[in-house]
């Protein structure tokens, strides 16, 4: 094939391709909505059981409210064996698993995957799982631009594209959000922007946008009054509601994967039949507060108009942080968008009642400001959350306060939190995303390098003859189990040692030893500076007993380690004070030391 031929060849292959995904993806949200409703209605005689919560079931009105018992049991016995037997990936909310397809996988994704999770998703949702329909759209749309790109033999850096073409177009035709749909799937999944990557997943929301008017109109997704901000004096305001705002997004990410590990603990049955059993611990909570039944969207819409009261705004907060992570627990299919998106709008609405008490701001725009300060807390996408609450609800005249509230809550969320509600599932597989492209040693960590730890009946490891010696000690520099393998070398290469130890991520033990072979993937090119750099750590193996009542100086703590082995960790320019007052005692004076700052 000639170059000329070849020049134009792709880029039309790329563009109908984009085309396809967006008409997919535009489909298959909409089929997906309808396919929710469809459950729904089937198990509760309504379209959407939160929008007249309490109801009873039409045809067995004796039943009361109990039937909400039964209803998740039988969602579980559906959707727990098919995601089970089919497609475990479908599990849970979707979006890290696109995520990982795109940064390693080459965006490769199982085909089956978009079925299965449209499936399991719909039951989940449609038998009360509290969680929403974003996420397993993303996950939908992505496994369809990854077969389309895979059917038609895409390098990788385009099927990338594709996936990130089916996101955009999901969260597009869900929430009538063309912009959002772009910025979500450039800030979460490719995390960079070219023109080519921007041109082309625009084009797919476009179209799957188009698709999702024709089929069911053009209205904004959140029917609500017009709002606006008196006056420049109200804006501090928003400083607060972005503070809290990063607070509950944080705690909802603890909260998610605090339940997850409880469950983990708890469970011992098979997996498949996880979702029915925790079905009835979810149904008495549906009976106690049936607003958390599915998205919830009704009651968002409810509160953030002043339609709650105060007490009963802080009831719905804590319901709907319980019943997500719940559902997510005992192994429910679908998203955290919109549970993020209800938690802010019943923190916000909290705020805006003390606000208009005071006088200090409208509490209405104070109640859907939350909605994005909440949402860039947990996702740390301040873009998207910005973009998307506009959108959603047409109230582009909030866009300053949205900017104000949004950049404090991703602040405090990146104060208090490494991960976000997407990252930190990966994290917990030792996984660190990188921008697609980035090299695969720079996406690994040095405890991926050393592995699991092996129980050993001595306990954890020392230093092991390994380091230097000085005065009363050893001491070596050391690696954290989540550094980059990058990084691991260059830190090697200013120590000057074969091997360094490395301490766990909980920083209370040594895991073991790790060396340059160990770190394998990337060449040693530019020698760096031995040079200690100002807040490099070391770890320190005392070569005798302290003296009695001897305490480590400032910054120094200790480690677990074997039996009558003293380790401590600390910063290497403190090991001058260090050696100093071991060698101080009572009737020896302080040894001079070499000076090693």
């Amino acid at each position: 094939m000639t170059t000329a031929t070849t020049r134009w060849r792709e880029p039309t292959v790329l563009a109908a391709a984009t085309v396809a995904v967006g008409l997919g993806a535009g489909l298959g949200a909409v089929l997906f909505r309808e396919l929710i409703v469809a459950v729904t209605r089937l198990l509760t005689g309504t379209d959407d059981y939160a929008a007249t919560p309490g109801a009873p079931l039409p045809w067995l009105p004796g039943a009361g409210p109990w039937f909400l018992v039964v209803v998740p049991v039988l969602g579980g016995l559906v959707y727990g064996p098919l995601v089970y037997r089919y497609a475990r990936e479908a599990r849970g909310h979707g979006v890290p698993e696109v995520m990982l397809a795109v940064a390693e996988h080459g965006g490769r994704i199982r085909p089956r995957v978009a079925v299965v999770k449209a499936l399991a998703s719909a039951v989940c949702i449609g038998s009360g799982g509290s969680v929403g329909r974003e996420g397993p759209i993303v996950q939908i749309g992505s496994a369809l631009g990854s077969g389309v790109g895979q059917w038609l033999r895409m390098p990788t850096r385009r099927l990338r594209l594709l996936v990130a073409c089916g996101a955009a177009g999901g969260i597009s035709a869900t929430f009538n959000a063309p912009v959002a749909g772009v910025f979500f799937a450039l800030e979460i999944l490719l995390l960079d922007v070219s023109l080519v990557s921007f041109v082309v997943v625009a084009t797919s929301s476009v179209v799957a946008n188009t698709v999702a008017r024709v089929a069911e109109g053009a209205d904004t997704f959140l029917a609500l009054p017009r709002y606006t901000v008196g006056s420049v004096g109200e804006l501090p305001a928003f400083v607060v509601v972005g503070l809290v705002g990063g607070l509950v997004g944080v705690a909802f990410t603890r909260v998610l994967y605090g339940a997850e590990d409880v469950v983990d603990r708890i469970w011992r049955g098979p997996e498949w039949l996880r979702p029915a059993v925790g079905g009835v611990v979810l149904g008495l909570l549906l009976v106690a507060l049936p607003q958390m039944y599915g998205v919830g969207y009704p009651v968002l819409e409810q509160a953030v108009t002043g339609g709650y009261a105060v007490a009963f705004l802080l009831v719905l907060l804590v319901g709907k942080l319980v019943a997500t992570s719940l559902t997510l627990a005992i192994g429910g299919s679908g998203g955290v968008f919109a549970p993020a998106l209800f938690l802010g709008a019943m923190t916000g609405s909290v705020l805006g009642a003390g606000t208009d008490a005071l006088g200090v701001g409208s509490a209405d725009a104070v109640a859907l400001v939350g909605t994005a300060a909440v949402l860039a807390g947990s996702t740390r996408a301040p873009v998207t959350a910005v973009v998307i609450v506009a959108e959603i609800t047409a109230e582009w005249a909030l866009v300053l306060p949205l900017m104000i509230a949004v950049a404090v809550a991703t602040v405090v969320s990146r104060l208090l939190s490494p991960e976000t509600v997407y990252t930190e599932k990966l994290a917990r597989r030792g996984i660190r995303l990188r921008a697609p492209g980035t090299p695969l040693w720079a996406r690994r960590t040095v405890g991926d390098a050393l592995g699991p730890p092996e129980a050993d009946p001595a306990g954890p490891p020392a230093l092991g003859g390994t380091g230097e010696s000085l005065g009363p000690v050893r001491w070596s520099e050391v690696l954290d189990a989540d550094h980059d393998l990058g990084g691991a070398l260059d830190v090697l290469e200013r120590a000057g040692s074969a091997t360094l130890p490395v301490l766990a991520a909980d920083g209370s033990r040594l895991l073991g030893l790790v060396g340059a072979a160990d770190l394998v993937g990337r060449p040693a090119d530019d020698r760096v500076d031995r040079a200690h750099e100002p807040d490099a750590r070391c770890v320190v193996e005392l070569v005798e007993d302290p003296p009695e009542g001897w305490t480590p100086p400032s910054g120094f703590r200790r480690l677990e380690g074997p039996d009558g082995v003293h380790l401590l960790v600390g910063p290497c320019a403190g090991l001058d004070t260090l050696v100093a007052g071991l060698a101080t005692t009572p009737d020896k004076p302080p040894d001079g030391t070499p000076d090693r700052t």
